[in-house]
C-alpha cells in the first residue's frame, strides 16, 4: 500500500486525537485522516468548526446531521472526509464552505467567521477564498477548465486582467 494511502486510512503516522476528534464528528461513522503533520505552534487553524450542528427538518421531527462538531485544520494539513452515505459527510462540507448554514455553533474559515455574512457577502467570499469541486463538477460546458476555474474570481474582481495568466 502507498505511504499516502496508509496514512490515509489510519496508519501509524497518524495521531490518536485525530481519529477520535473525526469519529466523534460524524456521529462513529466517517474518518478524518491528515498527513500526521501538525504545524500547529505556527499559526492558527485555516478552517475552524467549534460545536457545530446541522438539522434538518422533517415531518417526523429534526434530522441531526452534525451534532458538536470541533474540528480545525491548520495550514499545511491535508485532510480527507471518508464515511457511509448519509454519515454526514457533504454536510459537513458545505459547512465550512458557506454553502449550507448551521444550525448552531461556530465556523471561522481564513480568520473569517462565515455565519456572519449575508448571502450576497458569503457569495463573495467564495469567490475570493474558497476553491470548491463538486462531486459532480458543476462545470460550465461551454468553458474551459482553466475559464471555469478563472470565472468566480473574475466576477469577484481578484486579478486585473492583465495579470492572469492561463
Amino acid at each position: 500500500m502507498p505511504e499516502w494511502l496508509r496514512r490515509l486510512v489510519g496508519g501509524e503516522d497518524q495521531s490518536e486525537r485525530r481519529r477520535s476528534e473525526a469519529a466523534g464528528a460524524l456521529g462513529r461513522s466517517g474518518i478524518v485522516a491528515d498527513s500526521g503533520e501538525h504545524p500547529r505552534n505556527m499559526t492558527e487553524a485555516m478552517i475552524s468548526l467549534q460545536g457545530v450542528t446541522k438539522a434538518y427538518e422533517t415531518d417526523a421531527g429534526p434530522f441531526w446531521a452534525l451534532r458538536g462538531i470541533d474540528l480545525q485544520v491548520y495550514p499545511g494539513e491535508f485532510v480527507a472526509v471518508v464515511g457511509k452515505s448519509g454519515s454526514g459527510k457533504s454536510t459537513l462540507i458545505n459547512v465550512f464552505t458557506g454553502i449550507d448554514h448551521p444550525t448552531g455553533g461556530d465556523v471561522t474559515v481564513a480568520q473569517t467567521r462565515i455565519r456572519r455574512l449575508n448571502e450576497g457577502q458569503m457569495a463573495e467570499w467564495r469567490g475570493r477564498q474558497m476553491g470548491i469541486v463538486f462531486q459532480f463538477f458543476q462545470l460550465l460546458p461551454t468553458l474551459t477548465i482553466v475559464e471555469n476555474v478563472m470565472l468566480p474570481m473574475d466576477l469577484c474582481h481578484v486579478y486585473e486582467p492583465g495579470e492572469r495568466h492561463a
